[in-house]
């Protein structure tokens, strides 16, 4: 089998609620409701936007996260065109949707190689601006193995936690000897050490959350 993820711009209504910040939004449909995981510091505002595109039945807040259950569905009130494309192709379409920066990111699964080349073609055809983020062959998953993409184990961090990480991996902070102290790493990003160190555990348990389960 084979695998690709491709990130698709459009206009929908949760592809535009991510445009211009860092929020990111994964979508499990059901037949009659979506249910959305929203993290990132505009979150407040995916939840306006979905709230006046599909309704909320209801929502529940952690910190910079969210977990939103949709009045109705998205595809009630907008035609998802890839859907149509997947299907004349023969392709598996694997949940969760993401969205971020302005972009659909779907992941497919396909027999053939040439199904998902074909079906590639075919929407930047239909005039689609389509790009393709990851393509790979995949095995049958055995037990409780999962197909694993890189995707998948990477958590959505905001920005501050992304930035701290970023720093304390650069500056050889999980290096022996350390080779960075949470105090530098503060004043780079130019907060208080405590607020520094906030942002470094979320993201790390983020990190460890996500792919735990899959090497442990």
């Amino acid at each position: 089998m084979y695998e690709a993820s491709l990130r698709i711009r459009d206009d929908s209504a949760y592809a535009a609620a991510t445009a211009g910040n860092a929020a990111s939004v994964e979508l499990w449909c059901n037949e009659h409701c979506d249910m959305l995981h929203v993290s990132g510091e505009a979150g407040s505002d995916v939840l306006d936007r979905v709230r006046d595109t599909v309704g909320v039945a209801a929502s529940v807040e952690r910190g910079d996260e969210l977990v939103v259950v949709t009045a109705d569905c998205l595809r009630d009130h907008e035609i998802d065109h890839i859907e149509g494309y997947v299907r004349n192709h023969g392709l598996l379409l694997v949940p969760p949707l993401r969205y971020r920066g302005g972009a659909k990111v779907c992941r497919l699964l396909a027999v053939s190689a040439d199904d998902l080349t074909a079906c590639f073609r075919d929407l930047v055809d239909s005039g689609f601006d389509v790009s393709v983020e990851s393509k790979r062959a995949v095995s049958f998953a055995s037990g409780s193995g999962p197909l694993l993409a890189p995707a998948d184990a990477m958590p959505a961090l905001t920005g501050r936690q992304r930035e701290a990480l970023r720093l304390a991996h650069a500056g050889g902070y999980y290096d022996l000897p350390r080779g960075i102290e949470t105090a530098t790493i503060a004043d780079e990003m130019g907060v208080s050490r405590r607020t520094a160190e906030e942002h470094l555990r979320r993201a790390e348990r983020k990190v460890m959350d996500s792919v735990a389960q899959y090497v442990l």
